[in-house]
C-alpha cells in the first residue's frame, strides 16, 4: 500500500478504467438496467385532494405548491398517465387534510413539507383504501375512490362494534365472533342459491347511531364457485354480523342481471340470526324508495322486482 492509502491493484484497476475510455469500449450497462427493471416492480402511491374543501385546507401550507383545484386534478392525471407509460404499478388514495394534521403531531413532523405529505401517503398506502391507477380516467376514478374509503371506515366501524361486545356472561362464547360465523354461512348460502348471473348484493343494518352499508359484487357461472372479492366479502359479512349480534333492523337485497333477460331483485329482511324472504310487493318497495329521505322512487325499466327465495340456511343461530 502507497502512502495515498491505495493498493498497487486500486492503481492498475484506475489504469484500466483509462484505457477503456481512450479506446472507446462500451461501459457496462447492465446494472443501470437492473435498477430500470427493479424500479417496474416497486409500486407506487399517489394521494389526492378530491375535495375542493380539503384542497383549499391543503393551501395554507406555504409549501403546497398549487393554487388551483383543477389544474390540481389536472397534474395528477398527468402525472399518473406517466407512471402508466413507463409500466409503473400506482395506486390511489384519499389525503385528508385533518388525519395528515393529526399524524405530523403525533410524528413530531413538520406539516409544511412535502416530505410529511410523502410519508402521510405511505401511511394510508398502507392502511388498504386504495384502488388501482390502470389508465381510467381520473373523474370515473374519484368516484370509486371515495366509495373504497367510505367501505374501509364502515367495516372499520363494523369491526369495533363487534368487538365490544366482549364475552357472552352465560357460556363465555365471543359474541361478535359467533355472529360473524352465522352472517358468513347466511352469505355463503345465498350465494349458493342465487344461480348464474353478475350479482350485486347489498346490506343495510341499522345500528344504534348509524345506518351501516355494504356492497358485494360476484360472478357464478354454472355450476363453478362464486367469483368475487375477498375484501367485499368480509366487508358485507361483518355488516351483517352486526346486525345479527345486535338483533338490529336490516335486510339484504340481491340484483341479478343475465344476458338477454331483465334484471331480477329478490330481498330479506334480518329477523333473529336469519334471513327471512321478503314478498314480491314488500322488494319492490323497498328498491323503490330513497334511503337517506325515504322518498319513493320510479322503478326502473327492465327490471323484475321478485319475492326473496328460501336460501336454506337454517342452523343453530347466536343465542346471545
Amino acid at each position: 500500500m502507497n502512502r495515498t492509502g491505495h493498493t498497487d491493484r486500486d492503481d492498475r484497476a484506475a489504469g484500466t478504467t483509462r484505457r477503456t475510455r481512450r479506446t472507446g469500449a462500451p461501459p457496462d450497462r447492465r446494472p443501470r438496467a437492473g435498477r430500470r427493471a427493479l424500479r417496474r416492480e416497486v409500486p407506487g402511491t399517489v394521494g389526492v385532494l378530491v375535495d375542493p374543501q380539503d384542497f383549499a385546507a391543503m393551501r395554507a401550507y406555504q409549501t403546497f405548491p398549487f393554487d388551483d383545484h383543477a389544474a390540481y386534478l389536472r397534474e395528477v392525471e398527468g402525472l399518473l398517465q406517466g407512471f402508466e407509460a413507463e409500466g409503473l404499478h400506482t395506486s390511489l388514495a384519499l389525503f385528508d387534510p385533518a388525519e395528515f394534521g393529526e399524524f405530523c403531531a403525533e410524528h413530531r413532523l413538520d406539516p409544511d413539507s412535502a416530505d410529511a405529505r410523502t410519508r402521510f401517503t405511505a401511511e394510508i398506502a398502507a392502511a388498504g383504501a386504495t384502488i388501482p391507477y390502470t389508465g381510467q380516467p381520473l373523474d370515473r376514478l374519484l368516484p370509486l375512490l371515495v366509495s373504497r374509503v367510505v367501505r374501509r371506515a364502515t367495516w372499520e366501524y363494523a369491526t369495533v362494534l363487534l368487538a365490544d361486545l366482549g364475552a357472552c356472561a352465560d357460556c363465555g362464547q365471543d359474541i361478535g365472533g359467533a355472529a360473524f360465523d352465522r352472517a358468513s354461512h347466511l352469505l355463503l348460502r345465498l350465494l349458493e342459491t342465487a344461480g348464474p348471473g353478475t350479482h350485486h348484493i347489498v346490506c343495510s343494518i341499522r345500528s344504534t347511531d348509524d345506518r351501516l352499508l355494504a356492497v358485494l359484487h360476484t360472478r357464478q357461472d354454472g355450476g363453478r364457485p362464486p367469483v368475487l372479492s375477498p375484501a367485499e366479502g368480509t366487508e358485507l359479512a361483518t355488516v351483517l354480523a352486526v346486525g345479527v349480534a345486535l338483533e338490529a333492523p336490516g335486510g339484504v337485497v340481491l340484483r341479478t342481471t343475465t344476458p338477454g333477460a331483465p334484471d331480477r331483485v329478490h330481498g330479506w329482511r334480518l329477523d333473529r340470526g336469519s334471513l327471512l324472504p321478503l314478498t314480491a310487493g314488500e322488494v319492490f318497495s323497498a328498491y323503490c324508495t330513497d334511503a337517506g329521505t325515504g322518498e319513493p322512487v320510479g322503478p326502473e325499466p327492465d327490471v323484475d322486482y321478485r319475492a326473496g327465495f328460501d336460501i336454506g340456511a337454517e342452523e343453530p343461530r347466536p343465542h346471545h
